[in-house]
């Protein structure tokens, strides 16, 4: 990886994204953190770069820190407006570590064993589809294919159970 050309190239045109940024945000004080952190993910990236290729990598990742800034935004809004409706005004969450791990342990249960075991190994033990294939000594797909059916299964019954 070409350090010197990152290096350059922040020096050179930091004020440019900067500004790019800082129009998406509407002037927000986070424009600088996600500059920050373009430069930041490129200098720890395994990815080949280029003179040719890192300007259109620069903005590729700023559109994308910026749109999971909004995302983030977001649902902090709607957690925050939710919280006002429902008049609690501790600081304490909605729901407990204990509940939350009882709903998902009831979800879990409704899981084939197979698919179970791989969510588990997935979500507790924060294994890759890779590692739980090596694991399991069972093929990639069928793993991914399980952790799928799992992952769908999943949010459909805690979607319910938050309804």
């Amino acid at each position: 990886m070409n350090h010197a050309l990152i290096t350059e190239y922040y020096i050179s045109h930091r004020d440019e994204l900067l500004a790019f940024v800082s129009s998406r945000l509407g002037g927000s004080d986070f424009a600088e953190d996600i500059v920050q952190n373009v430069f930041l993910k490129l200098l720890t990236t395994d990815k080949m770069i280029s003179e040719v290729t890192l300007p259109s990598l620069v903005y590729t990742i700023a559109r994308n820190l910026i749109t999971d800034y909004y995302r983030r935004h977001t649902n902090y809004e709607e957690y925050e407006h939710y919280i006002k409706s429902q008049g609690i005004r501790s600081q304490e969450s909605v729901f407990s570590v204990r509940e939350i791990t009882e709903r998902l342990e009831r979800g879990l249960a409704r899981l084939p064993e197979n698919c179970r075991e791989i969510y588990r190994m997935h979500i507790y033990g924060g294994m890759k589809v890779s590692e739980i294939s090596q694991e399991l000594g069972e093929g990639y797909k069928s793993v991914e294919h399980r952790l799928g059916f799992a992952r769908k299964a999943m949010r459909q019954y805690l979607w319910r159970y938050a309804s």
